[in-house]
């Protein structure tokens, strides 16, 4: 991930600082001052920023929704007495869906993507509860227009000229259950609501967050695909929790910054089919042997720990929510043309001898721009034999969801 500037960013609720006949296309304008002569080029999803004294009466912004805005915002520089004064421009343009809107990880995700200043309108679909949350989520005072849809006769208004489709819909895992035990209901769901993206919305970005993601990624290809839309360079598995997960224990176990790691994670999204590459990781840092051992397996089975520690009451839903909504802003900022957005994510993929697989990817306005092959060349001898011991559980779990769809209508 791309570092950045040290800058100070101030935003009052009225004005426009530094710029004349500046504008911001939301509802109250507000203006952004940067004491810098580095533009912010690229952040990576949610960090949160140091350097940041933010003041606003008019939107809800916290350190991380401030690293949300200096994410999403697209710096024009002016010359005047003084120097460069940056003059940046929030442009609230773009429709994101979410199915599954009033599940466990639906309502904590609805809440940070409405804090985005990218999104204009939220639209938050379920088949039952999501006017409640709906309701509640428009009293927050950001920009986006909240819109809810309950039902499958409401499902293809909620999907029109959406840009990004989220799905968390489905069920959690239970103590004692595994991803593979929700594949046969989560299958059906999945297909259900990829038929009417591809109906309404055949253009948007596809987020899959459904488990297990490693069968219900190769379900939604196979339903776009018969139905006649398939784009590859736009349908993501997102597997951003495990990047997340293995920052954080990495920064944790290595007493190191957080905001500075970067642990690259492939594979897939489930088991031993994730894989993080510990001698990847940025800053530079050196483990021993047990550390390796120890922090690939937590990292595998963290959202076990999660299952277990909430005895029964959920899965990780909080996290998972907070990972999705980084990955959703990743996009909308590649969508809104930042050239340097860079996540990992389970997509079609040539980078392995298996159709799909999770890796680094570069993000740009028609999705998928590059794959990152590089982080796979020079592992070490643990992290190519876990890679090896990987690819026939994948392999196994990709034929199963692409055979679940070939075996099933899919509807006109």
């Amino acid at each position: 991930m791309a570092a950045t500037s040290a800058t100070t960013l101030s935003v009052g609720s009225t004005t426009s600082l530094g710029c004349k006949g500046s504008s911001i296309s939301q509802s109250k304008a507000f203006g952004v001052k940067f004491n810098s002569k580095n533009n912010i080029r690229s952040f990576s999803g949610l960090k949160a920023a140091t350097t940041v004294s933010c003041e606003s009466e008019s939107s809800f912004f916290g350190k991380e929704s401030v690293a949300a805005l200096k994410q999403s915002i697209t710096p024009k520089a002016q010359k005047g007495n003084k120097g460069y004064i940056n003059c940046v421009q929030p442009q609230a343009s773009y429709k994101v869906a979410i199915l599954g809107a009033s599940g466990g990880i639906g309502q904590p995700l609805a809440l940070l993507v409405k804090m985005s200043p990218l999104v204009s309108e939220l639209n938050l679909y379920d088949i039952a509860n999501v006017k409640g949350v709906a309701a509640d989520l428009s009293h927050c005072n950001t920009p986006s227009q909240v819109s809810d849809f309950t039902g499958a006769s409401e499902l293809a208004n909620c999907l029109k000229g959406v840009n990004v489709v989220v799905i968390p819909a489905g069920v959690p895992r239970k103590p004692g259950m595994t991803r593979d035990d929700l594949f046969n209901i989560n299958a059906n769901i999945v297909k259900t609501l990829v038929e009417a993206v591809a109906d309404n919305c055949p253009d948007a970005f596809i987020h899959i967050i459904s488990n297990p993601v490693n069968s219900t990624v190769p379900i939604a290809a196979e339903v776009l695909k018969r139905k006649g839309v398939y784009d590859p360079k736009k349908l993501f598995g997102v597997t951003t929790l495990d990047v997340v997960r293995a920052n954080t224990f990495v920064a944790q176990k290595k007493n190191l910054r957080l905001i500075d790691v970067d642990v690259p994670v492939v594979g897939g999204h489930a088991g031993i089919t994730i894989l993080p590459l510990l001698s990847k990781t940025k800053p530079s840092t050196t483990f021993t042997d047990e550390e390796v051992q120890e922090l690939t397996v937590r990292i595998q089975n963290a959202g076990t720990e999660v299952v277990e520690a909430k005895a029964g009451a959920g899965s990780a839903t909080l996290s998972m929510a907070y990972a999705a909504a980084r990955f959703v802003e990743s996009s909308l900022r590649a969508l809104d043309g930042d050239s340097d957005v860079y996540e990992c994510a389970f997509v079609q993929s040539d980078v392995s001898e298996l159709p799909f697989f999770a890796s680094r990817i570069k993000i740009g306005k028609n999705g998928v721009e590059a794959l990152i092959s590089s982080d796979l060349q020079g592992l070490s001898e643990y992290e190519q034999k876990a890679l090896d011991a990987l690819k026939p559980e994948l392999k196994s779990s990709i034929e199963k969801g692409t055979g679940f769809v070939q075996k099933e209508p899919v509807a006109t």
